[in-house]
């Protein structure tokens, strides 16, 4: 189906839609489920497989994807193909995109296998076109194990990746990496603090009188001493009844409340007793 005219869930995958009577002679035909297509063009030599959709389409008429149609070089109105064959199971495929935009995707595998969920079958030397995103990517298939076509129903398939069409490693910066050049979470703050300036305690070395040389310490000691240099790291606690544009100081000393306050009586000099040392005798 060329542009304009296309379907969502027929652009979406490798699937086709063929008219009714191909249903019904297909069902006095003893085939293989599920059913699986060769499409041939007939100028120019070119082979592809498929699945069906839906039998809804016109008397004589088929409908196809519209990168379908680019990989059989076909037009609207050419006569193509249509044989019913049976396929292998795919265990091995590699795709290799043909832009460094699919890079920017972050679990590529995640995304082809949700995509390749609407595809009955991949051959060899066909370029596929996957959505995401709002965004389509072209992939053209490599290799197919153990054939040059292969079903990938219900199937357990190992995928590969080759690098992108002009792709070089180290030109390619990825869109997503500016926005993470700060701290990621598992880092630990206190390992990014600066190291102290000026005056360090105990930061110097010592010698012995009688001239020997002291004993080396292990890494796990001087790992431990050089993190004990750097400054902690306090983390602070948010203001949660911050309003915008108020200024709050806040001093750590806080006033004593009424129960801590207590009463003094006024201060008067020379109040207080005398004592002697020596017992008083007793008067008979």
């Amino acid at each position: 189906m060329l542009p304009g005219n296309e379907r969502q869930d027929v652009e979406r995958g490798g699937k086709i839609i063929m008219p009714p009577s191909a249903l019904e002679m297909l069902t006095r035909l003893s085939i293989e489920y599920p059913m699986i297509f060769k499409l041939t063009n007939r100028k120019t030599n070119r082979i592809t497989h498929c699945g069906v959709l839906e039998f809804v389409a016109d008397e004589g008429k088929v409908y196809l994807p519209h990168w379908m149609m680019a990989n059989l070089v076909l037009e609207e109105g050419t006569v193509v193909q249509i044989e019913s064959v049976s396929l292998p199971v795919a265990t091995f495929s590699k795709f290799q995109p043909l832009s460094e935009d699919f890079l920017d995707i972050t679990n590529p595998k995640a995304v082809l296998e949700n995509c390749l969920r609407n595809f009955s079958c991949l051959t060899t030397g066909d370029v596929i076109a996957i959505k995401y995103n709002s965004k389509v990517y072209e992939l053209c298939v490599l290799e197919t194990k153990p054939g040059n076509a292969v079903i990938i129903i219900e199937c357990d398939m190992n995928v590969e990746f080759a690098p992108p069409v002009g792709y070089k490693e180290e030109e390619h910066i990825p869109k997503n990496a500016g926005g993470n050049s700060g701290v990621s979470m598992d880092e630990d703050p206190a390992a990014i603090m600066p190291e102290p300036s000026g005056f360090v305690a105990f930061s110097g070395e010592g010698n012995r009188l009688d001239g020997k040389k002291k004993k080396l310490t292990s890494e796990s000691e001087s790992e431990s001493q050089s993190s004990q240099a750097r400054q902690s790291y306090v983390r602070g606690i948010p203001d949660y009844e911050w309003t915008v544009g108020t200024l709050r100081f806040i001093r750590n000393s806080r006033p004593p409340s009424a129960k801590e306050e207590i009463p003094t009586e006024p201060f008067e000099a020379f109040k207080g007793e005398g004592f002697t040392l020596r017992t008083a005798k007793s008067k008979n």
